[in-house]
């Protein structure tokens, strides 16, 4: 006798909740056991100078440039005024002595502002000096 003659017969499924279960236990515990390396600064090894240099030789082909923290510009300790990053430009330009290519050195206050020491360095661009450098003060705090 065939009592389940009239029942149909259930099609087998999947069930994928279990898996996607799995699958997100996997997921998190891969998650919180890679590790992500954070540079929270830079690290940099400057140069160092061994030798002095001798200022004689040095002298002609120098341009000193100082910016005082209101923004006022001197060039070899002459004050100078300007409106334009053109008008610093033919002033540096002048200071060479139709030198072939001087380094400048820009010695900035520490409360000049960023601008104007970019504005510096764009007008010995605009002059065709690729020579910039920068002063700074070495403090000894290790003492």
């Amino acid at each position: 006798m065939n009592f389940q003659r009239g029942q149909k017969k259930e099609e087998p499924e999947i069930n994928l909740v279990p898996m996607i279960d799995v699958l997100l236990v996997i997921l998190i515990f891969l998650v919180i056991t890679t590790t992500y390396s954070k540079f929270s600064e830079l690290e940099i090894t400057l140069p160092q100078a061994i030798a002095e240099t001798d200022k004689k030789s040095d002298a002609p082909q120098v341009i000193d440039v100082s910016v005082s923290a209101k923004g006022d510009y001197t060039i070899d300790l002459v004050p100078i005024k300007f409106t334009s990053i053109e008008g610093l430009r033919d002033a540096l330009r002048a200071a060479s002595k139709n030198q072939e290519n001087p380094a400048i050195i820009i010695s900035a206050d520490t409360k000049a502002t960023h601008q104007s020491v970019i504005t510096v360095m764009e007008a010995a661009r605009l002059a065709g000096y690729n020579q910039v450098t920068f002063t700074t003060e070495v403090s000894n705090n290790n003492q």
